[in-house]
């Protein structure tokens, strides 16, 4: 009996997550990949002057590189990237469950970072460099309608994408109430309330926070807003103008560990 249509295509998109690929670009992001154990890599592609930056991280990893002119690496990815000479390979990390990320936490505070429908990679990767300095325990996005693993994703992130836990969850308002469970107290931002997130961080010092935050324009879903514990701002001086995403996560992030 012939398969339909809908069921072949399913189990084609399923392969196809399975056996992902895609290629990271650029030295920090390439030379943090190679020295990830935790990385699977496929390919390296380099020039001879990149291949000499990357000398002692390509000797950790183990691979091969294929040394190539400049040119022949600008057919590979976008024209808009800048690739410094080194091209890589790699699958996505697998990081495991929100909650075993979590509980693996060296921190007493383990402050997490969510992302609702937040779909560029260049906010999502600076989101995870701050998360990174401000010693966050993960990142957590969205499988559907958040931006996934590529190569301008972890250019932006400068290696945090290495190190900085980014997972993606099917349902993000189930994903805060079992925070919740799991003592968290987890906050809004909305510029809209009158709320201040520095006297809600105050006010839950001796707590882990997850931190909620919004496609610039929408905000925050409807049902994101009901399970939060509590919707807060970020205070401005100036009444013009707003915060792209990324900047009110690295305050936000600031804000919450300062206390």
């Amino acid at each position: 009996m012939k398969k339909p249509k809908w069921v072949v295509e399913k189990e084609r998109l399923r392969k196809f997550e399975k056996d992902e690929s895609f290629l990271l670009f650029g030295i920090h992001a390439v030379g943090d990949a190679l020295i990830n154990p935790s990385r699977k890599k496929l390919r390296l592609i380099v020039t001879k002057n990149a291949r000499d930056k990357l000398a002692s991280a390509i000797d950790v990893s183990g691979v091969n590189p294929e040394i190539c002119e400049p040119k022949d690496l600008n057919s590979l990815i976008d024209k808009n990237s800048i690739h410094q000479g080194a091209l890589l390979e790699v699958r996505p990390l697998d990081w495991g469950s929100f909650a075993e990320v979590v509980m693996r936490s060296k921190s007493s505070r383990p402050n997490v970072v969510l992302l609702d429908r937040v779909t560029d990679p260049h906010n999502v990767g600076a989101i995870l460099r701050s998360a990174e300095v401000f010693g966050a325990g993960a990142v957590i996005g969205t499988k559907h309608h958040s931006a996934p693993e590529t190569g301008a994703l972890a250019k932006a992130a400068s290696g945090a994408l290495e190190r900085q836990p980014y997972i993606r969850v099917r349902n993000l308002a189930d994903t805060i109430l079992e925070l919740k469970k799991m003592g968290f107290i987890v906050l809004g931002l909305d510029a809209e309330v009158s709320n201040d997130i520095a006297s809600a961080a105050r006010l839950y010092a001796d707590r882990p926070i997850a931190l909620v935050l919004g496609a610039e324009g929408p905000g925050l879903r409807s049902r994101t807003k009901e399970v939060v514990d509590d919707l807060v701002r970020i205070k401005p001086v100036s009444s013009f103008g707003s915060l792209n995403v990324s900047n009110a996560a690295a305050i936000g992030l600031y804000t919450i560990t300062a206390v």
